[in-house]
């Protein structure tokens, strides 16, 4: 199997048994980490170069809904019950299969870029086993790690039909994708079920997805907002009560809920996702952050839409860290009267939401999410002698507070270069940009974007 020996680096691995570097070196022998250490040699290895460069694990894109991305810049004027109307009951119809293919292709393409090795695609536009399959093909040409998750179009009832609320996760797709395209679930994409959960479905559907999810031993992930017009109020009681509420479900948002119930789902092992800029916007409430960590959960972070946001997973590190930093040091001044004389959340803590926490909650931590031996090599190298970074004085903190997408140099998932030098190794992408702007103007044709 062919190595690659990274040295000289800055490594933050996430781990603590590894522990971090100021200077050290990466063995990677195939797909997998095989060494961290300070001082490593292999006659044998591909060397590269890492001196001056932040070396860290791949970020863990939780939640995106890829399929977005050919219509980026139409959302950020919407709240949560326009986005749902323009986006699901107009925009969303109109795609073909080819459009969620080439917008799925571009946006794993533009992760990468970005960062980030891992993401769960969460895609709900998908009225056909075309525009599924074009999802999958789209995810897989662009060569990133990716948590499939299978959802269910949410269009305008048409008269004499059921509303999607009403309708069941279709057993048949799963089937048919777990013998398929993935039927490898050791494999880099790997299939969830996006489903409607307890907020956008009856009682009926709900505990008929969740009872199908833990027959497939599926994740079974849902948007929760928990606002009062939900049509389960006592939902996660019910489900706990049945026994269908476990680490395999994750929690999307979830502004809204009780601290009784948000006590539920976190004590059932399930993960929650926090999209902490799109929720800020859209009126889903106050990010969780600070009410997850104090039920004892550990937060995972997302995109969520790139027709609102950039997809830029430093950016929303920042955008989940300091909002909640901000509400805690309003506690305590009111609490005293006087300035916080500690700030309640570390750097590293939020490096960690968006790595090897939101690896944890796709399942994928043993895999991913750390630069530990035995893990896959998804690593990603900054260039820390650009100058919004250098001098690199506290790495986590460059990472952290001063990085964004440009400074991503090298990326590397399961052992193979994607992006090196600043550059793409994707050949052909000019050719597959333009053909998504093309896609992305058929489909906004006529619909009225706000100034």
């Amino acid at each position: 199997m062919a190595k690659t020996l990274i040295k000289n680096g800055t490594i933050i691995s996430m781990d603590r048994r590894v522990g971090d570097f100021q200077k050290g070196d990466i063995l990677v022998n195939g797909d997998k980490i095989e060494k961290v250490a300070k001082s490593l040699w292999s006659p044998d290895a591909k060397v590269i170069n890492a001196a001056g460069k932040i070396v860290m694990p791949g970020f863990v894109n939780a939640h995106i809904h890829t399929w977005q991305t050919g219509i980026r810049g139409v959302a950020g004027n919407w709240s949560i019950p326009e986005y749902l109307h323009e986006m699901h009951a107009r925009i969303a119809p109109r795609y073909t299969a080819n459009d969620t293919y080439l917008a799925n292709l571009v946006g794993a393409l533009n992760q990468i870029n970005l960062g980030a090795t891992t993401i769960f695609d969460w895609c709900h536009n998908n009225a056909t086993s075309g525009h599924t399959d074009g999802a999958i093909r789209g995810l897989k040409e662009s060569g990133i790690r990716a948590v499939f998750g299978h959802g269910s179009p949410k269009p305008d009832a048409k008269k004499g039909s059921l509303p999607f609320t009403h309708i069941p996760h279709p057993r048949s797709e799963l089937e048919r994708l777990r013998k398929g395209s993935l039927s490898d679930g050791d494999g880099m994409i790997s299939l969830a079920m996006a489903a409607l959960g307890v907020d956008f479905s009856t009682w009926e559907v709900t505990e008929h997805d969740f009872r199908l999810a833990k027959e497939l031993g599926l994740i079974i992930s849902t948007h929760v907002w928990g606002a009062p017009n939900r049509l389960n109020p006592d939902g996660y009681k019910k489900l706990a009560k049945l026994g269908l509420l476990d680490k395999r479900h994750n929690m999307v948002h979830g502004n809204y809920l009780r601290d009784d119930e948000l006590k539920i789902v976190i004590d059932s092992g399930a993960s929650v996702t926090i999209t902490p800029e799109v929720e800020i916007q859209m009126g889903h409430g106050a990010p969780l952050i600070g009410r997850v960590r104090a039920l004892g959960g550990k937060p995972s972070l997302g995109v969520d839409v790139e027709s609102n946001i950039s997809g830029d997973m430093f950016t929303v590190m920042r955008m989940a860290l300091q909002p909640q930093r901000m509400m805690d040091n309003q506690k305590v001044a009111k609490a005293t009267k006087a300035p916080a004389q500690a700030l309640s959340i570390k750097p590293r803590e939020a490096l960690q939401w968006a790595t090897i926490d939101s690896a944890r909650a796709l399942g994928l931590d043993k895999k991913v999410g750390s630069l530990k031996p035995g893990k896959q090599a998804d690593i990603v190298m900054l260039n820390g002698k650009d100058l919004n970074l250098f001098p690199v004085n506290n790495p986590i903190e460059s990472v952290v507070f001063h990085a964004h997408g440009g400074n991503v140099d090298t990326v590397m998932i399961a052992g193979k270069i994607a992006k090196q030098n600043g550059k793409l190794k994707y050949r052909g992408l000019e050719k597959k940009m333009d053909q998504l702007a093309k896609s992305g103007r058929k489909i906004l044709k006529g619909v009225k974007l706000a100034a």
